[in-house]
């Protein structure tokens, strides 16, 4: 074998000018699985109603006042738990706003359950006298956060701006019913929190229309464009 012949062995063959490159196999898009289909507000208002309606019944004074913490079961382990879920369902699909409100009522229930033990089994060193006020930072702070959200919802259909609105309305009484030592205030606020349940109720008669392969009910036009 000559030394041409050899070396000519080391070079692999090129491809004639007339072959045609090989076509790169395409790879078929996944299917989306998981938790990253479907809409969590089928699960975050059913959560949000429930501690919704088991709040107003107590207000209204269903359960009398040393009962204040029968609504606890529902609040902390339905609500807080399932508001929690619905956030990080709606964080999966990239939803920023769902997971922010979400997210924010979650913590409310949350430390709404918490203020209310804390408050009857001394956890945080509350004197009785301070009790009162303890409840109103409470409502106050969150007072404002909500109204905050109020506004970020003048974009959105009106149905939310009313359930926000209420919401608002519903935390105001409550606080001068604090502040004021009124039941009549509370049990006015147990009301507004069963209207704003309502349309917690409406809205998710359109979320379960359209996942059941109907239409979403009629929500309004924006207050804001």
């Amino acid at each position: 074998m000559s030394a041409d012949a050899s070396a000519s062995s080391l070079v692999p063959a090129q491809a004639t000018a007339t072959e045609p490159p090989a076509a790169e196999p395409v790879a078929a898009e996944p299917a989306a699985s998981g938790p990253l289909i479907g809409d969590p507000m089928a699960l975050g208002l059913p959560c949000f109603i429930a501690g919704s309606v088991s709040l107003g019944l107590a207000l209204v004074g269903v359960v009398p006042a040393a009962a204040v913490g029968a609504a606890l079961p529902i609040i902390l382990a339905a609500t807080a738990i399932g508001l929690f879920l619905a956030t990080i369902w709606s964080a999966s699909l990239g939803q920023s706003a769902v997971a922010s409100v979400f997210g924010i009522f979650a913590g409310f229930w949350l430390s709404y359950a918490v203020l209310v033990l804390g408050l009857t089994h001394n956890w945080f060193g509350i004197a009785p006298a301070s009790a009162q006020a303890a409840q109103e930072l409470f409502l106050v702070a969150w007072l404002v956060v909500i109204v905050m959200l109020t506004l970020t919802t003048l974009r959105l259909p009106v149905v939310y701006t009313l359930l926000f609105v209420l919401i608002d309305v519903a935390l105001l009484l409550v606080f001068l019913s604090v502040n004021q030592g009124s039941s009549g205030l509370a049990k006015t606020a147990g009301y507004f929190v069963f209207a704003f349940a309502a349309v917690g109720v409406y809205l998710y008669a359109s979320t379960a229309a359209v996942a059941t392969g109907g239409r979403p009910l009629p929500l309004g036009r924006p207050s804001l464009r």
